[in-house]
């Protein structure tokens, strides 16, 4: 599986709204997302494990 990259938007009480580098939109609960995640951190998604980075 080839990792997907995202820039987290915005995030609103328990979620967090995501935009992919392909523009593709996301939302997913902060709690499955990396401890220091904050408004316009990078993500990478591979294996469905999340990595800031």
């Amino acid at each position: 599986m080839e990792p997907i990259f995202y820039t987290v938007l915005s995030i609103n009480g328990d979620y967090a709204q995501l935009v992919g580098d392909q523009g593709q939109e996301h939302s997913i609960t902060m709690f499955l997302l990396p401890e220091g995640t904050t408004v316009g951190s990078r993500l990478k998604m591979e294996n469905f494990q999340w990595e800031l980075l």
